[in-house]
């Protein structure tokens, strides 16, 4: 009897709190130097999407998706797949046929 009261008294399980992300704060206006690396830095990468916008730059999905459309219809980069869900475009090199 004693060995069952002890076995009752044993440590209590320690629920994990689960993996936490942490918030990012992107903007959702561009200021002036985040403009210019858009013109600079984006028509020059290879694999041009939404995400590496987001994450190159620090802004909002939606004000990269508008930036990406805007360089598109300027003619700096050259779009390869768009779908409702994933736009990819690349760089403009050249001329097109």
């Amino acid at each position: 009897m004693a060995a069952a009261m002890a076995g009752s008294k044993g440590k209590k399980k320690k629920w994990s709190k689960g993996k936490s992300r942490d918030k990012v704060d992107n903007k959702v206006l561009m200021s002036k130097e985040q403009h210019e690396r858009l013109y600079a830095e984006v028509p020059k990468m290879k694999l041009i999407t939404v995400s590496a916008v987001v994450e190159k730059l620090k802004v909002n999905g939606g004000l990269a998706r508008r930036a990406l459309r805007l360089l598109a219809d300027e003619g700096k980069i050259r779009p390869v797949l768009l779908s409702q869900s994933q736009a990819i475009y690349t760089r403009h090199i050249g001329d097109d046929e």
